[in-house]
């Protein structure tokens, strides 16, 4: 990939849509989207951006926005000793993470999808520092994928408490996570 790629959402378990775009940078990648959705009756909209390494391993990331009335402004480092911050406070339950995984957004399944670069039929499980919505609190979330397909994961987290069969497109954005988002404009 060489250029800018970009993809739209419609959210299918409520009122919503999300739209991102993967940008390379002279030191890796940058993934921006912004989230507008409903949440227990309230709009809320939700600002992101995650820095990633050439190795597609997050280097930080920005949620900032709104849910219902109450602000939302957050700050996620990684740094390359496998330790985490929100908002400048350690957060050592996801000490060793690679990939920070938004729960508000398929945008992040990207991360390690791109890592792993699996081969049809290979698997690798991977645990991720998992953004909670709408607590934002970071926890450890371990999950597997398997690539079942040229542009399709079997997706398993939390020792099998959530299941997904994932379509992706070539870049790795998830076009179709069933029962959550179908993609309406992929780029």
């Amino acid at each position: 990939m060489s250029g800018d790629a970009k993809i739209l959402w419609r959210r299918v378990d409520t009122p919503g849509h999300d739209a991102a775009r993967l940008s390379p940078s002279s030191d890796g990648w940058t993934l921006a989207g912004t989230a507008v959705f409903a949440h227990e009756g309230q709009p809320c909209r939700l600002d992101y951006r995650v820095v990633i390494d050439p190795a597609w391993r997050t280097l930080s990331a920005e949620v900032k926005g709104w849910v219902g009335d109450e602000d939302v402004e957050l700050s996620i480092e990684a740094d390359s000793a496998g330790g985490w911050r929100l908002n400048g406070a350690e957060c050592p339950a996801v000490e060793g993470c690679i990939d920070v995984d938004l729960n508000f957004s398929p945008s992040t399944n990207l991360l390690s999808i791109r890592r792993l670069a699996l081969d049809v039929d290979a698997e690798a499980g991977v645990r991720v520092a998992w953004l909670r919505f709408p607590g934002f609190t970071l926890e450890p979330l371990p999950q597997l994928y398997r690539r079942t397909g040229e542009r399709t994961y079997h997706y398993d987290s939390d020792g099998g408490a959530f299941v997904r069969e994932l379509t992706v497109d070539a870049t790795g954005f998830v076009t179709r996570y069933p029962d959550l988002f179908e993609a309406e404009a992929p780029d």
